[in-house]
Protein backbone atom coordinates (compact mmCIF):
# COMPACT_ATOMS: atom_id res chain seq x y z
CA UNK A 1 0.00 0.00 0.00
CA UNK A 2 2.97 2.32 0.29
CA UNK A 3 3.13 2.83 -3.50
CA UNK A 4 -0.41 4.27 -3.82
CA UNK A 5 -1.02 7.99 -3.88
CA UNK A 6 -3.65 9.16 -1.43
CA UNK A 7 -6.45 11.50 -2.38
CA UNK A 8 -7.08 14.26 0.17
CA UNK A 9 -10.58 14.32 1.67
CA UNK A 10 -10.32 17.63 3.51
CA UNK A 11 -11.85 19.65 0.65
CA UNK A 12 -8.50 20.56 -0.83
CA UNK A 13 -9.14 22.85 -3.78
CA UNK A 14 -11.84 25.52 -3.63
CA UNK A 15 -14.61 24.97 -6.13
CA UNK A 16 -15.76 28.07 -7.87
CA UNK A 17 -12.82 28.99 -10.01
CA UNK A 18 -13.85 29.67 -13.61
CA UNK A 19 -11.98 27.54 -16.17
CA UNK A 20 -12.92 30.04 -18.91
CA UNK A 21 -11.54 33.14 -17.21
CA UNK A 22 -8.31 33.04 -19.22
CA UNK A 23 -10.22 33.09 -22.54
CA UNK A 24 -10.82 36.45 -24.19
CA UNK A 25 -13.71 37.52 -26.37
CA UNK A 26 -11.71 39.91 -28.51
CA UNK A 27 -12.27 39.36 -32.21
CA UNK A 28 -15.71 37.82 -31.75
CA UNK A 29 -18.80 39.46 -33.22
CA UNK A 30 -21.44 40.75 -30.87
CA UNK A 31 -24.95 39.34 -30.73
CA UNK A 32 -27.59 41.16 -32.80
CA UNK A 33 -29.55 43.63 -30.78
CA UNK A 34 -33.22 42.69 -30.98
CA UNK A 35 -35.86 42.61 -28.37
CA UNK A 36 -37.67 39.41 -27.38
CA UNK A 37 -40.87 40.91 -28.84
CA UNK A 38 -39.29 41.20 -32.29
CA UNK A 39 -38.06 37.61 -32.13
CA UNK A 40 -41.56 36.43 -31.13
CA UNK A 41 -43.15 38.36 -34.02
CA UNK A 42 -40.79 36.76 -36.54
CA UNK A 43 -41.71 33.31 -35.22
CA UNK A 44 -45.43 34.07 -35.44
CA UNK A 45 -45.12 35.52 -38.96
CA UNK A 46 -43.68 32.32 -40.44
CA UNK A 47 -46.46 29.84 -41.23
CA UNK A 48 -45.90 26.33 -39.89
CA UNK A 49 -44.79 23.87 -42.56
CA UNK A 50 -47.63 21.73 -43.92
CA UNK A 51 -46.77 18.11 -43.40
CA UNK A 52 -48.20 15.61 -45.85
CA UNK A 53 -49.92 12.93 -43.77
CA UNK A 54 -50.04 10.35 -46.54
CA UNK A 55 -52.31 9.02 -49.24
CA UNK A 56 -55.90 8.01 -48.54
CA UNK A 57 -58.23 6.32 -51.04
CA UNK A 58 -61.78 7.56 -51.62
CA UNK A 59 -64.05 4.83 -52.98
CA UNK A 60 -67.72 4.88 -54.02
CA UNK A 61 -69.46 1.62 -53.08
CA UNK A 62 -72.93 0.24 -53.78
CA UNK A 63 -72.47 -3.51 -53.46
CA UNK A 64 -74.01 -5.14 -50.39
CA UNK A 65 -75.73 -1.95 -49.27
CA UNK A 66 -79.22 -2.44 -50.68
CA UNK A 67 -78.54 -0.25 -53.70
CA UNK A 68 -77.49 2.74 -51.58
CA UNK A 69 -74.30 4.58 -52.49
CA UNK A 70 -71.66 5.08 -49.80
CA UNK A 71 -68.37 7.03 -49.94
CA UNK A 72 -65.62 5.06 -48.17
CA UNK A 73 -62.27 6.55 -47.14
CA UNK A 74 -59.50 3.98 -46.55
CA UNK A 75 -55.73 3.78 -46.23
CA UNK A 76 -55.12 5.92 -43.14
CA UNK A 77 -51.59 5.47 -41.74
CA UNK A 78 -50.55 6.75 -38.33
CA UNK A 79 -53.96 8.09 -37.34
CA UNK A 80 -55.92 6.87 -34.34
CA UNK A 81 -59.61 6.12 -33.93
CA UNK A 82 -60.44 9.41 -32.13
CA UNK A 83 -59.04 11.47 -35.00
CA UNK A 84 -60.90 9.33 -37.56
CA UNK A 85 -64.13 9.89 -35.65
CA UNK A 86 -63.46 13.64 -35.54
CA UNK A 87 -62.84 13.69 -39.32
CA UNK A 88 -66.00 11.63 -39.89
CA UNK A 89 -68.07 14.11 -37.82
CA UNK A 90 -66.68 17.02 -39.82
CA UNK A 91 -67.49 15.23 -43.08
CA UNK A 92 -71.04 14.44 -41.92
CA UNK A 93 -71.66 18.08 -40.96
CA UNK A 94 -70.27 19.58 -44.16
CA UNK A 95 -71.92 16.99 -46.44
CA UNK A 96 -75.24 17.09 -44.56
CA UNK A 97 -75.42 13.29 -44.35
CA UNK A 98 -74.85 10.45 -41.93
CA UNK A 99 -71.75 8.34 -41.61
CA UNK A 100 -69.65 6.14 -39.36
CA UNK A 101 -66.20 4.70 -38.72
CA UNK A 102 -66.05 0.93 -39.31
CA UNK A 103 -62.97 -1.30 -39.33
CA UNK A 104 -60.62 1.68 -39.62
CA UNK A 105 -62.52 3.16 -42.57
CA UNK A 106 -64.72 6.26 -42.68
CA UNK A 107 -68.08 5.68 -44.39
CA UNK A 108 -70.22 8.64 -45.49
CA UNK A 109 -73.73 8.12 -46.90
CA UNK A 110 -74.18 9.13 -50.53
CA UNK A 111 -71.76 9.98 -53.32
CA UNK A 112 -69.84 12.79 -51.60
CA UNK A 113 -66.36 12.13 -53.00
CA UNK A 114 -65.52 15.72 -53.97
CA UNK A 115 -66.61 17.17 -50.60
CA UNK A 116 -64.73 14.45 -48.70
CA UNK A 117 -61.60 15.05 -50.82
CA UNK A 118 -61.68 18.77 -49.99
CA UNK A 119 -61.96 18.06 -46.26
CA UNK A 120 -59.08 15.55 -46.39
CA UNK A 121 -56.90 18.01 -48.33
CA UNK A 122 -57.52 20.66 -45.65
CA UNK A 123 -56.41 18.06 -43.04
CA UNK A 124 -53.10 17.61 -44.98
CA UNK A 125 -53.95 14.19 -46.44
CA UNK A 126 -53.48 13.36 -50.13
CA UNK A 127 -56.86 12.03 -51.31
CA UNK A 128 -56.94 9.75 -54.35
CA UNK A 129 -60.14 8.66 -56.10
CA UNK A 130 -59.97 4.87 -56.37
CA UNK A 131 -62.37 2.29 -57.74
CA UNK A 132 -65.50 3.15 -59.72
Amino acid sequence: MSGHKRIPTDGGQIFGHNPFEILSSSGLSTAPESSPDEAQRSIEAAPPPRKNRGRVDIIRQKAGRGGKTVTVVTGFVGIGLPEKEQLARKMQQLCGTGGTVKEGQIEIQGDKRTEVARILTEANFRPVFAGG
